[in-house]
């Protein structure tokens, strides 16, 4: 439906595969400015339209690719989309999120969202233009790899595509734009059971803004700001995500070993500062993002993108391989096949501890990796032992044992941060709507020692840090921007001044501040009418759309969603019983002779469904959902 609101194309696309017809799907501006865009919008369609019992192949689960209302207007880092549906992984409303270009694409096409359902009888692929949208044949393209799909796509601007594992349906197979993925919870599997191989979107529609004067000052100062910041300005350009490597290892959050140990011995020849040194060709970065932490590396003399942090941790320490070129190998081998990084390596870590432990007998073992690319294959195109780990840790430990050492939360494979060395991450994990995912989970890692060093153990203040970080973040994400420049809010000054005494009072202090920090994430977002110089998105919001926006207003967009996924997930079987992490991380010491590095789970849960207005099992009560304005 048309908009008067900036930052929107003004139309939603419903695509019925079953049928091969279009029509527009109905989002007015009310529903604008409760959901912004990406994940929560999403959250929205789906609560709307997904039934219970709905699994994650069939004919009736929705697929909704989603942009936010800062996507194709000039906002740094914000050429993030979202792709939300019932994942076949975890059985639970899940959603995965891309830097590549395609969301902008699509709203040059003239469209904000897809929605699609349905299953179309033979492989199509969709072409989506300002003037028509067109089903093709996609026989020619079945079988190719990502590239090799989207180089067979010459000539359309924005592509979406599927490689072999999104095909044979593996249940962590991701969706590919550019060199970027979607790569969580399987959304390329559901487009693999729909038989869509791909789709494409062009045109030339612009997106409007409210005040073009004022948000070109905005985004001006917001690039500056990014810049000079430490992390967005130094670590991020020059080492990538995977600066945090040795961060994580000092403080002991470097999962090792399927989450054994939480430190790696031979972590510094896999670190991103060793990466940069020996393999760095150039910075890459997606479109409009200053900060550039993507890294170019050459693989079988091919300029390629290289691996992210969580892919050096889960196909590096935590199999226990020092091998960094074939790293790089194996993350372009996977993408290739249109692969999950962080699903595929924790399943071989769960694979290798069950043949240690005598469950199965698969010949794999830690540190001993030289076969992968193999297996790898094999997995992508359910051949023989790649058929059972095609489904992940959590069928894996079903049949054969292991589910105390079967790292997932709901399904989905643990992050690569260890958290027995920051409990709130563990805290963030189990409460996660998508499963074991940092940034679903809040990122409470950053609090607990990789920027700030709050005391990583204390379970106070955690679930109130929590719940603001995990709304704040799902607000983000719906504007249509990357998490990464969220870490300016975090004062440069307390991130290189961390044993200054000033600092260190500071950190002493937090765990004191959830009294605070629980009234701030209770108070209806217009009673904060708060606008903080280093967290320019609601300005930028409210620039771009005309909608009033400020940090109050924004949390409660992020909290509303974060809600309607729990709500949905509810619908779809969980209790809070499934709130809960593997016993190795709740019930077995990561350090000996230090009783509190586990994570106490039971005891931060009980203050989390409280802050959140849930009940004692988990259920947002209906004084919450009418506080939200959810029906």
């Amino acid at each position: 439906m048309k908009t008067t609101l900036g930052g929107y194309a003004g139309k939603v696309l419903k695509i019925n595969l079953t049928q091969q017809e279009t029509s527009e799907y109905p989002w007015t501006d009310e529903e604008r400015s409760l959901y912004m865009g990406g994940k929560v919008m999403a959250a929205k369609i789906l609560y709307d339209t997904i039934q219970a019992g709905t699994d994650g192949f069939s004919p009736e689960n929705t697929l909704v690719i989603s942009t936010g209302p800062l996507s194709g207007t000039g906002a740094p880092a914000s050429s993030r989309f979202n792709i939300s549906s019932v994942s076949p992984l975890t059985g639970l409303c899940a959603s995965s999120n891309c830097g590549g270009n395609f969301g902008l694409h699509l709203k040059r096409s003239g469209y904000d969202a897809l929605v699609i359902t349905g299953k179309s009888d033979a492989p199509i692929w969709i072409e989506i233009t300002e003037d028509s949208i067109q089903f093709h044949d996609a026989a020619r393209l079945m079988g190719k790899t990502t590239s090799e799909t989207q180089a067979a796509l010459e000539g359309k601007a924005g592509k979406l595509v599927i490689g072999p594992a999104g095909e044979n349906l593996v249940l962590y197979a991701g969706v590919f734009s550019e060199e970027r993925t979607a790569g969580r919870a399987g959304m390329g599997a559901v487009m693999g059971s729909k038989n869509l191989k791909a789709i494409t979107a062009a045109g030339s529609h612009k997106v409007p803004r409210h005040n073009a004067k004022r948000v070109k000052k905005i985004y001006k100062k917001w690039v500056a700001l990014l810049k000079k910041h430490p992390l967005t300005g130094d670590s991020l350009p020059k080492y990538g995500s995977s600066f945090l490597l040795r961060r994580m290892q000092k403080h002991n959050l470097l999962a090792t070993r399927n989450f054994k140990h939480g430190t790696f011995a031979d972590f510094d020849m896999i670190s991103g500062q060793t990466l940069a040194e020996k393999h760095l060709i150039k910075n890459i970065g997606c479109v409009t993002c200053p900060i550039h932490c993507g890294r170019q590396v050459e693989v079988h003399g091919k300029k390629v993108k290289g691996p992210e942090l969580e892919t050096l941790g889960l196909l590096g320490a935590n199999l226990e391989n020092n091998n960094l070129e074939q790293i790089l190998e194996l993350n372009y081998l996977l993408d290739e096949l249109g692969m999950d990084t962080m699903s595929a390596g924790s399943t071989i870590a769960f694979a290798m501890e069950l043949q240690e432990k005598g469950l199965w007998d698969n010949g794999l073992q830690f540190g001993h990796t030289e076969n992968l690319s193999d297996i790898f294959k094999d997995i992508a195109h359910r051949r023989g032992m790649g058929d059972l780990l095609a489904d992940g840790t959590k069928r894996l430990a079903e049949k054969f044992g292991g589910e105390e050492f079967a790292m997932n939360v709901k399904g989905l494979e643990i992050a690569a941060y260890e958290p027995r060395g920051a409990v709130g991450q563990g805290l963030g994990y189990a409460t996660a709507n998508r499963g074991g995912c940092h940034l679903n989970a809040g990122y409470m890692a950053l609090t607990e020692g990789l920027g700030l060093h709050m005391n990583p153990y204390t379970t106070n203040s955690k679930a109130a840090l929590t719940v603001m970080n995990q709304n704040l973040m799902e607000a983000i994400s719906a504007a249509g921007c990357c998490l990464f420049p969220l870490f300016s809010f975090y004062h440069g000054w307390l991130l290189t001044h961390v044993n200054n005494p000033i600092a260190k009072a500071i950190f002493a202090a937090l765990p004191f501040s959830g009294s605070i920090v629980n009234l701030l994430n209770k108070l209806p977002g217009k009673f904060l009418p708060l606008q903080l110089p280093d967290f320019p998105y609601p300005k930028a919001l409210s620039a771009v759309t005309g909608l009033k926006m400020n940090v109050g207003l924004m949390k409660e967009v992020g909290e509303r969603g974060f809600n309607l996924e729990r709500l949905l997930n509810i619908r779809l079987g969980v209790t809070g019983a499934d709130d809960t992490l593997p016993k190795r991380l709740t019930e077995e010491l990561q350090i000996e002779n230090e009783p509190r590095s586990k994570v106490p789970l039971e005891k931060m849960k009980v203050t989390y469904y409280n802050i959140r207005g849930w009940s004692s099992t988990g259920v947002p009560t209906e004084k919450k959902k009418k506080a939200l304005g959810i029906k």
